[in-house]
Protein backbone atom coordinates (compact mmCIF):
# COMPACT_ATOMS: atom_id res chain seq x y z
CA UNK A 1 0.00 0.00 0.00
CA UNK A 2 0.91 3.38 -0.88
CA UNK A 3 2.43 5.52 1.87
CA UNK A 4 -0.91 8.12 1.15
CA UNK A 5 -3.12 5.28 1.29
CA UNK A 6 -2.01 4.07 4.35
CA UNK A 7 -2.05 7.38 5.68
CA UNK A 8 -5.97 6.97 4.94
CA UNK A 9 -6.41 3.76 6.76
CA UNK A 10 -9.23 3.70 8.90
CA UNK A 11 -9.74 7.32 8.35
CA UNK A 12 -13.99 7.90 8.54
CA UNK A 13 -14.80 11.27 9.52
CA UNK A 14 -18.31 11.79 11.03
CA UNK A 15 -21.39 13.76 8.98
CA UNK A 16 -21.62 17.21 9.92
CA UNK A 17 -24.31 19.76 9.95
CA UNK A 18 -24.26 23.22 9.53
CA UNK A 19 -26.93 26.44 9.44
CA UNK A 20 -26.43 29.44 7.00
CA UNK A 21 -29.54 32.51 5.83
CA UNK A 22 -29.38 32.90 1.88
CA UNK A 23 -28.63 36.99 1.77
CA UNK A 24 -29.23 38.70 -1.32
CA UNK A 25 -25.90 40.33 -1.17
CA UNK A 26 -23.65 37.68 -2.30
CA UNK A 27 -25.77 37.04 -5.34
CA UNK A 28 -25.96 40.83 -6.18
CA UNK A 29 -22.05 40.58 -5.58
CA UNK A 30 -21.34 37.49 -7.67
CA UNK A 31 -23.73 39.04 -10.76
CA UNK A 32 -21.38 42.44 -10.73
CA UNK A 33 -18.86 39.91 -11.06
CA UNK A 34 -20.20 38.63 -13.97
CA UNK A 35 -21.71 41.68 -15.31
CA UNK A 36 -25.09 40.77 -15.21
CA UNK A 37 -28.30 42.24 -12.87
CA UNK A 38 -28.94 40.35 -10.34
CA UNK A 39 -31.08 37.44 -10.23
CA UNK A 40 -34.71 38.33 -10.97
CA UNK A 41 -37.02 37.23 -7.91
CA UNK A 42 -35.97 35.20 -5.04
CA UNK A 43 -34.56 31.63 -6.36
CA UNK A 44 -31.08 31.12 -6.13
CA UNK A 45 -29.81 29.87 -9.23
CA UNK A 46 -28.09 26.69 -9.58
CA UNK A 47 -24.74 26.36 -8.00
CA UNK A 48 -24.91 30.01 -6.18
CA UNK A 49 -25.47 28.26 -3.22
CA UNK A 50 -21.58 27.74 -3.01
CA UNK A 51 -22.02 31.15 -1.88
CA UNK A 52 -22.94 29.76 1.54
CA UNK A 53 -21.47 27.88 3.74
CA UNK A 54 -18.28 29.67 3.87
CA UNK A 55 -15.49 28.47 6.77
CA UNK A 56 -13.53 31.10 8.27
CA UNK A 57 -9.89 29.85 9.33
CA UNK A 58 -8.05 31.85 11.38
CA UNK A 59 -5.04 32.92 9.34
CA UNK A 60 -2.47 31.21 11.40
CA UNK A 61 -4.39 27.57 10.43
CA UNK A 62 -3.22 27.97 6.75
CA UNK A 63 -0.57 25.91 5.18
CA UNK A 64 1.58 26.74 2.54
CA UNK A 65 -0.51 26.58 -0.20
CA UNK A 66 -3.33 29.03 1.41
CA UNK A 67 -5.97 26.39 2.07
CA UNK A 68 -6.06 25.32 5.65
CA UNK A 69 -3.98 23.20 7.02
CA UNK A 70 -6.33 20.76 9.06
CA UNK A 71 -9.80 19.91 9.11
CA UNK A 72 -12.86 17.55 9.91
CA UNK A 73 -13.06 16.07 6.07
CA UNK A 74 -9.39 16.94 5.15
CA UNK A 75 -7.66 13.07 4.91
CA UNK A 76 -4.22 13.02 6.98
CA UNK A 77 -2.27 12.99 4.39
CA UNK A 78 1.21 13.97 4.63
CA UNK A 79 2.50 16.83 2.40
CA UNK A 80 -1.29 17.47 1.27
CA UNK A 81 -1.79 18.83 -2.34
CA UNK A 82 -5.80 19.45 -2.79
CA UNK A 83 -7.72 19.90 -6.20
CA UNK A 84 -10.72 19.76 -7.13
CA UNK A 85 -12.20 17.34 -9.21
CA UNK A 86 -15.65 17.67 -10.44
CA UNK A 87 -18.75 16.67 -8.56
CA UNK A 88 -22.51 16.21 -9.47
CA UNK A 89 -25.86 18.10 -8.03
CA UNK A 90 -29.62 17.51 -8.19
CA UNK A 91 -32.17 20.53 -7.66
CA UNK A 92 -35.19 19.20 -6.42
CA UNK A 93 -36.19 22.52 -6.37
CA UNK A 94 -34.88 26.33 -5.97
CA UNK A 95 -33.16 27.33 -2.89
CA UNK A 96 -35.27 30.93 -1.95
CA UNK A 97 -33.33 34.07 -1.08
CA UNK A 98 -33.97 35.42 2.42
CA UNK A 99 -34.40 31.81 3.71
CA UNK A 100 -32.28 29.68 6.25
CA UNK A 101 -31.13 26.83 5.28
CA UNK A 102 -28.92 23.23 6.80
CA UNK A 103 -25.87 21.77 5.07
CA UNK A 104 -24.75 17.77 6.15
CA UNK A 105 -21.48 16.92 4.77
CA UNK A 106 -20.60 13.58 4.63
CA UNK A 107 -17.93 11.60 3.12
CA UNK A 108 -18.86 9.10 0.69
CA UNK A 109 -15.92 7.55 -0.70
CA UNK A 110 -12.38 7.34 -0.17
CA UNK A 111 -9.98 5.95 -3.03
CA UNK A 112 -6.39 5.51 -4.14
CA UNK A 113 -5.69 5.36 -7.34
CA UNK A 114 -2.24 5.92 -9.56
CA UNK A 115 -2.03 8.59 -12.63
CA UNK A 116 0.98 9.60 -14.30
CA UNK A 117 1.63 12.15 -11.36
CA UNK A 118 2.07 8.96 -9.09
CA UNK A 119 -0.63 7.99 -6.24
CA UNK A 120 -3.39 10.07 -6.04
CA UNK A 121 -6.56 9.90 -3.33
CA UNK A 122 -10.44 10.99 -4.55
CA UNK A 123 -12.56 11.77 -1.78
CA UNK A 124 -16.05 12.37 -2.35
CA UNK A 125 -18.04 14.86 -0.17
CA UNK A 126 -22.09 14.44 -0.29
CA UNK A 127 -24.14 17.63 1.06
CA UNK A 128 -27.50 17.61 1.47
CA UNK A 129 -29.03 21.02 1.81
CA UNK A 130 -32.65 21.78 3.12
CA UNK A 131 -35.13 24.58 4.21
CA UNK A 132 -38.64 24.66 5.63
CA UNK A 133 -40.08 22.85 3.19
CA UNK A 134 -37.50 19.49 3.33
CA UNK A 135 -34.23 18.58 0.94
CA UNK A 136 -34.13 20.79 -2.00
CA UNK A 137 -30.00 20.40 -3.04
CA UNK A 138 -27.98 17.30 -2.88
CA UNK A 139 -24.52 17.84 -4.09
CA UNK A 140 -21.70 15.50 -4.79
CA UNK A 141 -17.91 17.11 -4.85
CA UNK A 142 -14.46 14.88 -5.55
CA UNK A 143 -11.39 16.09 -4.43
CA UNK A 144 -8.34 14.99 -5.80
CA UNK A 145 -5.17 14.58 -3.28
CA UNK A 146 -1.56 14.20 -4.19
CA UNK A 147 1.46 14.70 -2.27
CA UNK A 148 4.42 16.72 -2.60
CA UNK A 149 7.68 14.88 -2.72
CA UNK A 150 9.61 14.53 0.15
CA UNK A 151 12.71 16.39 -0.72
CA UNK A 152 10.24 19.61 -2.71
CA UNK A 153 11.45 22.83 -2.24
CA UNK A 154 9.18 25.22 -0.11
CA UNK A 155 7.83 28.33 -1.38
CA UNK A 156 9.95 31.61 -0.77
CA UNK A 157 8.64 34.12 1.90
CA UNK A 158 7.27 37.24 -1.10
CA UNK A 159 9.79 39.71 0.67
CA UNK A 160 12.51 40.01 3.09
CA UNK A 161 11.45 39.47 6.89
CA UNK A 162 13.14 41.85 9.04
CA UNK A 163 12.54 39.74 12.17
CA UNK A 164 13.94 35.98 13.16
CA UNK A 165 11.10 34.43 12.41
CA UNK A 166 6.86 34.83 11.23
CA UNK A 167 5.60 36.17 13.96
CA UNK A 168 4.57 38.96 15.96
CA UNK A 169 6.58 39.57 19.52
CA UNK A 170 4.94 38.62 21.96
CA UNK A 171 2.55 40.63 23.77
CA UNK A 172 2.66 43.11 20.60
CA UNK A 173 -0.74 43.08 18.93
CA UNK A 174 0.06 43.08 15.05
CA UNK A 175 -0.26 41.03 11.63
CA UNK A 176 2.44 39.06 9.21
CA UNK A 177 0.80 40.21 5.79
CA UNK A 178 1.25 37.35 3.50
CA UNK A 179 -0.87 36.88 0.42
CA UNK A 180 -3.05 34.62 1.72
CA UNK A 181 -4.21 37.15 4.52
CA UNK A 182 -3.82 40.00 1.93
CA UNK A 183 -6.05 37.98 -0.79
CA UNK A 184 -8.37 37.61 2.21
CA UNK A 185 -9.02 40.54 3.52
CA UNK A 186 -9.38 41.88 -0.34
CA UNK A 187 -12.22 39.33 -0.96
CA UNK A 188 -14.06 39.90 2.49
CA UNK A 189 -14.27 43.39 1.55
CA UNK A 190 -14.87 42.59 -2.20
CA UNK A 191 -12.04 44.72 -3.15
CA UNK A 192 -10.31 44.25 -6.62
CA UNK A 193 -7.31 46.45 -6.66
CA UNK A 194 -4.36 44.63 -8.03
CA UNK A 195 -1.76 45.96 -5.51
CA UNK A 196 -2.80 44.14 -2.75
CA UNK A 197 -3.36 40.59 -4.83
CA UNK A 198 -1.55 40.79 -8.16
CA UNK A 199 2.31 41.30 -7.10
CA UNK A 200 3.59 41.15 -10.97
CA UNK A 201 1.09 44.58 -11.72
CA UNK A 202 2.30 45.76 -8.14
CA UNK A 203 5.80 45.47 -8.54
CA UNK A 204 6.13 46.24 -12.80
CA UNK A 205 2.86 48.79 -13.12
CA UNK A 206 2.75 50.83 -10.07
CA UNK A 207 6.54 50.19 -9.10
CA UNK A 208 6.03 48.44 -5.44
CA UNK A 209 8.07 46.20 -4.13
CA UNK A 210 5.31 43.73 -3.43
CA UNK A 211 2.24 43.19 -2.60
CA UNK A 212 0.81 46.55 -0.49
CA UNK A 213 -1.09 45.97 2.61
CA UNK A 214 -4.69 47.97 2.42
CA UNK A 215 -4.58 50.90 4.26
CA UNK A 216 -8.23 50.09 5.91
CA UNK A 217 -6.21 47.05 7.41
CA UNK A 218 -3.58 49.24 8.89
CA UNK A 219 -6.46 52.02 10.45
CA UNK A 220 -8.43 48.41 11.48
CA UNK A 221 -5.00 47.37 13.50
CA UNK A 222 -4.91 50.58 15.53
CA UNK A 223 -8.13 49.61 17.52
CA UNK A 224 -7.66 45.88 18.02
CA UNK A 225 -5.54 46.66 21.42
CA UNK A 226 -8.76 48.61 22.65
CA UNK A 227 -10.92 45.63 21.12
CA UNK A 228 -8.97 43.31 22.81
CA UNK A 229 -9.04 45.20 26.03
CA UNK A 230 -13.08 45.16 25.72
CA UNK A 231 -13.10 48.96 25.49
CA UNK A 232 -14.82 49.37 22.14
CA UNK A 233 -17.89 50.83 23.21
CA UNK A 234 -15.27 53.46 25.17
CA UNK A 235 -14.01 54.90 22.22
CA UNK A 236 -15.94 58.29 20.82
CA UNK A 237 -14.16 59.34 17.74
CA UNK A 238 -11.26 58.21 15.98
CA UNK A 239 -8.62 59.83 13.22
CA UNK A 240 -5.70 57.94 11.00
CA UNK A 241 -3.30 59.00 8.62
CA UNK A 242 -1.24 56.52 6.41
CA UNK A 243 2.04 57.76 6.41
CA UNK A 244 3.76 55.19 4.02
CA UNK A 245 2.98 51.54 2.57
CA UNK A 246 3.44 48.47 4.23
CA UNK A 247 4.42 45.33 2.48
CA UNK A 248 3.40 41.69 2.13
CA UNK A 249 6.64 39.81 4.55
CA UNK A 250 6.57 42.24 6.99
CA UNK A 251 5.47 41.84 10.32
CA UNK A 252 3.46 45.21 11.30
CA UNK A 253 3.12 46.37 14.91
CA UNK A 254 0.74 48.54 17.04
CA UNK A 255 2.36 50.48 19.43
CA UNK A 256 0.24 53.04 21.75
CA UNK A 257 3.19 54.60 23.41
CA UNK A 258 4.23 57.81 23.20
CA UNK A 259 1.84 57.32 20.21
CA UNK A 260 -1.11 54.92 18.85
CA UNK A 261 0.91 53.84 15.85
CA UNK A 262 1.68 50.47 13.52
CA UNK A 263 3.94 49.66 11.46
CA UNK A 264 7.50 47.50 11.23
CA UNK A 265 9.46 47.04 14.33
CA UNK A 266 11.88 49.20 14.94
CA UNK A 267 11.11 51.26 11.73
CA UNK A 268 8.26 54.45 10.30
CA UNK A 269 5.55 54.14 11.10
CA UNK A 270 2.84 53.03 8.29
CA UNK A 271 -0.47 54.64 10.00
CA UNK A 272 -0.91 56.93 13.33
CA UNK A 273 -4.00 57.37 14.80
CA UNK A 274 -5.98 59.04 18.03
CA UNK A 275 -8.32 58.03 19.88
CA UNK A 276 -11.16 60.23 21.79
CA UNK A 277 -12.61 58.55 24.64
CA UNK A 278 -15.81 58.80 26.22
Amino acid sequence: MSELADAVSGWNPAPETASDSLRRWPTDALAALLDQPPPAGDDLPPLWHWLFFLDHPRTDELGVDGHVASGHFLPPVPRRRRMFAGGRVELHRPLRIGTAVTRTTSVTDVVPKTGRSGPMLFVTERREIADANGLAVVEEQDIVYRQAPADAVPPKPPAPRPLGDDHVPEGRVGIVPDPPLLFRYSALTYNAHRIHHDETYAREVEGYPGLVVHGPLLALLLLEPARRAGRSADIAAFSFRLRRPAFAGTPVVVDTEPELTAGPVGGEPSVTGAVTWR
